[in-house]
């Protein structure tokens, strides 16, 4: 993290860079786009923001203009799951507190399109750091899906440090997709902290793309009998591109179930860290928890360390874990070839195919086939540099 320690960076301090409506519109989704944030900097745009999609009753504004409304919801949540103690990055944040997204859904009320967090980065060639905190809090019974993305607009040098919250309320389902498509000399670190109740459903699903050092803490709370949650994570990064993935799963109440399953495509000297942890509390009867990490190695420089944990307080549980690592399969590059595929084209389809097994997650399907456009567009210019340096 010396980049980040050893860097100074500016605040922004709610600097107001001209960003044309343009230029924003490519990052949002057509669906959903009248229940869209923008925040430009870590500020809330109104301007280039819409809500005019949203049910009566969801709130969903800056975190700044909430705060000043006095609304209890915040007053008894934010802060209190991504505790300052647990993590110097969320301590920062808590710190420089200033603007961020909040998202409220009333009891019983199902979003049937997402909600669209957008956070655009402009540093205007300055080292700027933002502190984008979000809480969103979906009440019993209620159903959500946020796309929260995070995209640079210009291959500057800056740092996002982001903290998000959510609590899922007694059978309510959040659906929660965050993409990281910062600048490639940014740095990203971020805090996703969740707390469910009883019978309700978390799904996070992670991309990291961007960014030449991100780190990112996953922290799901199963508070509530019946609660089930599932992570899902794709890493594609290349060059000297470091992503962290730290991961920590609690089951405090019985009945509880959990699913984790992150990959990792690493090219040239790009390195991945993750560590998933599992931990079962005392009286947390009959949890099922299981647990994958899968890495692809394309080059000789690229690396990944795995490294996951259980700890177990509570003797009827089911609880397993497994990581692969390794370059793509010979036998099945052989398989290919023999088909009269071209090497690249065959790196590629077997690459792109272990990728989609988490795209294939995303529900959203304007969502899912960016991403996949992306995942394809890299993959080539990840190829396209092999045979310039072979050749």
């Amino acid at each position: 993290m010396s980049r980040v320690t050893e860097t100074k960076f500016a605040l922004a301090n709610g600097e107001r860079p001209s960003v044309s409506a343009t230029e924003v519109g490519q990052h949002i989704l057509e669906i959903g786009r009248n229940q869209s944030l923008v925040f430009i900097n870590g500020r809330y745009s109104q301007d280039l923001s819409s809500t005019g999609g949203l049910p009566h009753g969801v709130i969903a504004c800056g975190l700044r203009e909430v705060t000043r409304s006095g609304l209890d919801i915040v007053e008894h949540h934010l802060g209190k799951y991504a505790r300052a103690a647990d993590n110097p990055f969320t301590a920062l944040s808590t710190a420089f507190m200033a603007d961020g997204a909040f998202l409220y859904v009333p009891r019983d009320v199902i979003l049937g399109d997402p909600v669209q967090l957008i956070f655009l980065t402009v540093s205007g060639g300055r080292r700027v750091v933002t502190h984008p905190r979000n809480l969103i809090y979906l009440e019993r019974g209620s159903a959500a899906s946020v796309v929260e993305s995070h995209v640079g607009l210009a291959d500057d040098r800056y740092w996002t440090n982001c903290v998000t919250e959510a609590v899922v309320g007694d059978n309510a389902r959040l659906h929660l997709y965050r993409v990281q498509r910062e600048s490639d000399q940014a740095s990203h670190t971020a805090t996703t902290q969740s707390y469910q109740s009883r019978g309700s459903n978390l799904t996070l699903t992670t991309i990291e793309l961007g960014s030449v050092l991100s780190r990112h803490d996953i922290n799901a709370v199963l508070d509530g009998e019946g609660a089930e949650c599932s992570l899902y994570g794709l890493t594609q990064i290349q060059g000297n591109q470091h992503v962290d993935h730290h991961t920590t799963i609690e089951h405090v109440k019985p009945n509880c179930n959990s699913w984790e399953f992150f990959n990792g495509i690493y090219d040239e000297k790009a390195r991945g860290v993750f560590t998933g942890r599992i931990v079962v509390h005392p009286g947390a009867q009959r949890t099922d928890s299981k647990q994958t990490n899968n890495n692809l190695l394309l080059s000789e420089g690229a690396r990944a360390d795995s490294q996951p944990q259980l700890e177990i307080y509570a003797d009827d549980v089911k609880c397993t874990h497994g990581a692969t690592l390794g370059p793509i399969d010979d036998d099945a590059l052989f398989y290919l070839r023999t088909r009269g595929i071209e090497a690249e084209v065959a790196r590629n389809l077997l690459t792109y195919g272990f990728g989609v097994e988490i795209l294939d997650k995303i529900a959203v399907p304007e969502l899912r086939e960016r991403l996949d456009q992306l995942v394809h567009i890299r993959l080539d210019k990840g190829a396209a540099r092999r045979v310039k340096t072979e050749g």
